[in-house]
């Protein structure tokens, strides 16, 4: 099996080996490419690998530019640190979309899918875009971690360990189920529109709780309610009078 890494960050590039090693210990890593550039060069000048590992932001661009001078018909895993570009990754030749640090359990779920493909089937003459519509967007729907920034480094909050999201002073922060508060880059209405609505409810205008966060949930003024989620330091959590009758649907569902 012959693989092609395009990966800027060498720390990156070598947990992706790893894991290669790992999981497919009879794989051949032909090249390690960290731009656009050399990545166009590459696939032009050589024999089209197998799978190709891709990061989306390289130090010299997006790599989707790279499907503008060159036409790839393997599959591609991409790898990043960013969710934002997975309708993107739909358009090309995407057969999974791992979000950075890359997790074993992770790796080792898009390898499986890949070899399930291509034990089945000549990839060369598969519709790689029916693929990605039905294996990846189910996937790509709703988001499963955030980016955080912890002082001059990064890393990363799962959705799954996040009480509550809300808003403050135009700012976004998340509670995790430590109680630790965490501030992300985004708006309120966009993590919203991002979350799975099984398990996220929007209740007012500032406060987006967790379904597993819930405590109690009491009457309040004016048709309202009030929900307790366990954090002695957050504010009054107000089910906004309108809402109400959605929320109660939701809690029943």
């Amino acid at each position: 099996m012959r693989l092609l890494i395009i990966e800027d960050e060498h720390y990156a590039a070598k947990r992706l080996q790893s894991l290669i090693e790992k999981e497919l210990p009879d794989a051949q890593v032909l090249e390690i490419i960290d731009t656009v550039e050399e990545s166009i060069s590459w696939l032009k000048e050589h024999i089209e690998p197998n799978l190709i590992f891709m990061d989306i932001q390289l130090a010299d661009g997006l790599s989707f530019q790279i499907f503008d001078s060159v036409k790839v018909n393997c599959p591609i895993i991409f790898t990043t640190a960013y969710d934002e570009y997975a309708l993107n990754a739909f358009k090309v030749n995407s057969i999974d979309y791992l979000l950075k640090p890359l997790e074993e359990k992770v790796f080792r779920s898009a390898i499986n899918k890949y070899q399930h493909i291509y034990q089945k089937t000549n990839y060369s003459n598969y519709n790689w875009n029916s693929i990605s519509a039905d294996i990846f967007q189910p996937k790509a729907q709703y988001k499963q971690r955030f980016l955080v920034k912890s002082g001059n480094a990064y890393t990363y909050l799962n959705t799954c360990d996040v009480q509550i999201i809300y808003s403050e002073d135009s700012l976004s922060f998340a509670y995790n189920k430590e109680g630790k508060r965490i501030m992300l880059d985004k708006s309120l209405d966009k993590i919203h529109n991002q979350l799975d609505p099984d398990k996220f409810f929007k209740v007012n205008r500032k406060h987006i709780i967790a379904l597993d966060s819930i405590k109690q949930i009491h009457p309040y003024l004016n048709n309202r309610m009030k929900v307790e989620i366990g954090l002695n330091n957050m504010e009054d959590i107000i089910v906004s009078r309108e809402k109400v009758k959605e929320f109660k649907n939701w809690l029943d569902s």
